[in-house]
């Protein structure tokens, strides 16, 4: 990784920024995060997140927003930052439904305005966080980067394939190299408390009923944070020899929700009430990542099984006292 200047890492007080950030310094690597702490979920969860990556502390934390052009023309100019990595974006499927202008101009112009930043400061390269949800109810599995991903089924997924499309452009006229990363259902310690398997494990444990949307047949291919966080940095290391390029970061291992739930049933010692409810807007049947390019390109290889995951993410849970 080159030293000439910090990492910037965007969506930095994150789930999965965190442990990047985290990552990045056990290595030495000088890091500047950014995040602008949007309400949709508590603060305190990122505060807490950016103190256990170091941020604030062991690396400068600004809290920005990735739409507003004047702050990150600051960031850009006091810290020139040799690469970016851009996990930063409104997050989730289900909201997108009821907010899909909120969704394109946080996660496309947002992506824009950090892509004309990276170029105009001469950052060796950008990698950026796009979704398995590009794929939408693809009949294909696994999936290959090169399938057709133009039939969205979420305002997210949508705004994610635009990102992707933004870089190829960007890419085409500035040669500046972005990496995209369709990241697979990512879980572990710090996960996000909206996300199923967070929700999941506090309400089995305290013996609150879950809501399990369809006939539990639906699946994901649940991916560790630490093997999504080693697939970033080698993404990272090897962009530049690419220019443009996609890479899937799953785990190639598709669990079914009714699976899912009986795992979490057996980590936290306590059988789960369900409530059954019907699919919702939005929501894929499948996901599987063709993991072979990644392996290929980046010696990516996950190494944690669902339910070592799944412990792991209890006992840090338990830790907090949930």
């Amino acid at each position: 990784m080159p030293s000439d200047g910090p990492i910037l890492v965007t969506g930095a007080a994150g789930f999965i920024g965190s442990h990047l950030t985290a990552a990045l310094l056990a290595r030495g690597i000088t890091v500047v995060g950014l995040d602008n702490f949007d309400p949709y979920y508590d603060r305190s969860i990122k505060q807490r997140n950016a103190r256990e990556a170091g941020l604030g502390s062991v690396a400068p934390l600004i809290e920005a927003d990735i739409t507003d052009d004047a702050a990150l023309r600051c960031v850009f100019d006091q810290y020139k930052p040799s690469g970016v990595i851009h996990l930063a974006g409104k997050a989730g499927v289900r909201p997108s439904i009821s907010d899909p202008a909120g969704y394109m101009h946080t996660n496309v112009t947002g992506t824009a305005r950090i892509l004309a930043h990276a170029h105009r400061v001469a950052s060796s390269r950008v990698v950026v966080a796009s979704s398995s949800s590009v794929y939408g109810n693809c009949k294909v599995s696994p999936f290959s980067e090169d399938l057709d991903v133009s039939t969205p089924i979420s305002p997210y997924a949508a705004s994610k394939r635009a990102c992707e499309l933004l870089a190829h452009a960007h890419v085409h006229l500035t040669k500046q190299p972005v990496a995209l990363l369709r990241f697979f259902t990512v879980f572990g310690p710090r996960q996000r408390p909206d996300l199923a398997i967070s929700g999941f494990m506090q309400r089995i444990s305290q013996g609150h009923p879950i809501a399990m949307f369809g006939d539990g047949t639906t699946a994901r291919d649940y991916t560790y944070v630490d093997d999504i966080v080693q697939g970033i940095l080698n993404a990272y290391d090897r962009a530049p020899a690419h220019g443009y390029r996609i890479w899937n970061l799953g785990n190639n291992k598709p669990v079914s929700l009714r699976d899912m739930i009986a795992a979490i049933e057996q980590v936290v010692g306590r059988a789960a009430q369900i409530d059954h409810k019907p699919m919702q807007p939005g929501d894929v049947e499948l996901t599987c990542a063709d993991i072979s390019r990644s392996t290929r390109e980046l010696a990516y290889q996950p190494r944690t099984s669902f339910h070592e995951g799944l412990a792991r993410q209890w006992s840090w849970m338990r830790s907090l006292g949930n």
